[in-house]
């Protein structure tokens, strides 16, 4: 796209042209995560802005235009035509442009005698978002999404607005499959959301591969499948499948950073003292985080003042490389030494652009994890972590639940109530109990609504919710000595009064249904799951295991928000599998209470 939707040779040099980048809302989203400022500008982008910007004519330099289609994107489009702000136009749209807004973009190009300028209208397929080489979501996550968990099961949601969610969720998925070049065989469980997107996107699936023409999934986007010759496995969950994990606190890096910092398309914001915001990108190419993203806390502590120690090392050899060769007398010692230390330093020099790119991530991951630490101190985060990982286990608490909520010295009231929840789904509470619990909660101020709206749900549930379906395989925390390093006065953590947890490896119950449909399993969690072929001439879903083939490559998506955690948790699983993790939006603890505290007061 960015190369006038021409392919860029791998063989030839690549020698951009210049050009003006305009993009929506909708397409800033998209293109923030994968490209940085130098990114962009290496593709020849000298100017990129945003379309409802008030933009100055530029009528010598082409134009790339990245948009949602929408009425008003194409009368931001067509009044551009008529200004004649550039030299051509390249219109990429985000997803499949409708014939009434082409006709319009068509009268209005005419009318502006800018027929000739507008160059390429292409549709891209790319509604969705890609956080990571296996992570996307279909959008950020907003109070007001009409993706969440709360607006799929509000009271109040009539069939055209359903049908509207579907299709959005379909046409996302749609994209993902186009840009991956395949055509899954779809699984998903019956009676809830994922049934219907499952259904949608297979009848869209089969549709465009009946139309030979125009198909999507031959040619040349076939021959470029990132899964090769096997078909993936598309596993379509609904956020029910696990209503406690969302609730649970964590303990590795990346999903901390989300649930107590503002983290939201791979953008870091932290509050600083006089009110302002600090900003930190999280790049895909950022080793220490791809490294130590999904590792405890306390371990990725300790591999920042490593990392730091290394550098100030290498920092330190160089500056007595330059001592050494500021030496004045010219005996055959100094002579010597000085060609000796011209070789090393030649060689310092080269590795420079090197340190200077680990200083800059030692210093981003040391301001981030600052932060995180902060509040792990003042709210005790380990101990809820440890309390929750107990009760998700079966394992009995080394303090009450109740005594937690009344400690006031212990986490906000936020944290107290994700606590009572995940006890709720995943523990036996009589009424006494969690009687006791919500007068507690709501002398210090929260509003249990929530537990009103998992009480319906457990009424109208066959099943205990939770309380069966964390597979533990040794699972649970243990607490071991502290970590030496982090407790010298050196150190840029001071981590006393810190546990350091130690997580024990357990199947999420999202990864237990991943790993019974991709081993072909018996498991009665995913024995009624339904199975769609689009390639298959016969329409109706299978019910049931088909056959016992098992899948090396799968994607899997969530309905009604995913977690960090959910994908770590998948990560550690695959082992040489291929698995891409997919959900409606990204959200942590406090989100995800806020949209069952909405659900149920609407009772």
């Amino acid at each position: 796209m960015l190369n006038f939707n021409r392919p860029i040779s791998n063989t030839v040099s690549f020698d951009p042209f210049w050009k003006i980048l305009v993009y929506d809302k909708t397409g800033m989203d998209i293109l923030s995560p994968l490209f940085t400022v130098k990114e962009l500008r290496d593709y020849g982008v000298t100017l990129h802005l945003q379309l409802a910007s008030q933009r100055d004519p530029l009528p010598d330099v082409p134009c790339i235009y990245f948009v949602a289609p929408s009425r008003e994107t194409i009368q931001a489009l067509c009044n551009d035509f008529v200004g004649g702000l550039y030299e051509s136009y390249f219109l990429n749209f985000i997803s499949p442009l409708a014939r009434p807004y082409l006709e319009d973009l068509a009268t209005a190009a005419v009318k502006a005698d800018a027929l000739s300028q507008v160059r390429k209208v292409f549709d891209q397929y790319m509604s969705f978002i890609t956080l990571e080489d296996d992570l996307f979501i279909l959008k950020r996550y907003t109070d007001d999404s009409p993706l969440s968990f709360y607006s799929i099961n509000r009271p109040e949601m009539d069939t055209n607005t359903m049908d509207e969610i579907v299709a959005a969720m379909a046409d996302g998925l749609f994209s993902v499959c186009v840009t991956l070049g395949c055509v899954p065989i779809i699984r998903c469980p019956r009676g809830n959301a994922a049934e219907l997107v499952a259904e949608k996107l297979n009848g869209k699936i089969r549709d465009n591969l009946r139309d030979a023409r125009n198909s999507l999934f031959s040619g040349e986007t076939a021959r470029q499948s990132l899964f090769g010759f096997q078909r993936p496995l598309l596993i379509i969950c609904d956020r029910s499948l696990d209503l406690a994990t969302p609730f649970h606190h964590t303990w590795t890096y990346q999903a901390l950073v989300h649930d107590v910092l503002a983290f939201e398309l791979n953008r870091v914001m932290i509050p600083s003292a006089n009110g302002n915001c600090q900003e930190f990108d999280v790049a895909v190419s950022d080793k220490f985080w791809n490294t130590h993203k999904g590792s405890p806390f306390p371990n990725v502590a300790e591999a920042i003042q490593v990392e730091l120690e290394n550098y100030r090392t290498r920092e330190e050899e160089i500056r007595k490389l330059k001592s050494a060769m500021g030496l004045e007398d010219e005996t055959d010692e100094t002579v010597s030494m000085l060609t000796e230390s011209t070789a090393e330093l030649t060689s310092a020099m080269r590795s420079l652009p090197e340190l200077l790119e680990r200083k800059r991530l030692i210093d981003l991951h040391t301001n981030i994890a600052t932060a995180v630490l902060e509040q792990i101190k003042v709210r005790q985060l380990d101990s809820f972590f440890e309390a929750e990982e107990k009760l998700m286990n079966k394992q009995s608490t080394d303090r009450p639940v109740l005594d937690i909520i009344k400690d006031q010295n212990v986490g906000s009231p936020e944290d107290k109530m994700r606590l009572t929840l995940v006890k709720y789904l995943c523990d036996e509470m009589t009424d006494g109990d969690l009687s006791a619990c919500l007068h507690a909660l709501e002398a210090i101020g929260c509003n249990t609504s929530a537990f009103k709206y998992l009480k319906r749900v457990k009424q109208f549930s066959s099943k205990n919710l939770l309380s069966n379906r964390h597979h533990s395989s040794g699972g649970g925390t243990k607490t071991i000595g502290m970590f030496s390093k982090l407790l010298n006065q050196s150190s840029q953590f001071i981590m006393e009064g810190v546990k350091n947890l130690v997580i024990q490896k357990r199947n999420l119950p999202l990864t237990g249904v991943v790993d019974a449909l991709m081993e072909a399993k018996s498991n009665a969690e995913v024995d009624d799951y339904l199975c769609f072929d689009p390639k298959l001439l016969k329409d109706a879903p299978a019910v049931g295991q088909k056959s016992r083939a098992t899948f090396n490559e799968a994607i899997v998506f969530m309905i009604g928000g995913g977690t960090y955690a959910e994908y770590q948790n998948l990560l550690d699983y695959r082992k040489s599998k291929r698995i891409i993790f997919g959900c409606t939006e990204l959200v942590n603890g406090v989100q995800f209470l806020d949209q069952l505290t909405r659900l149920g007061s609407e009772i």
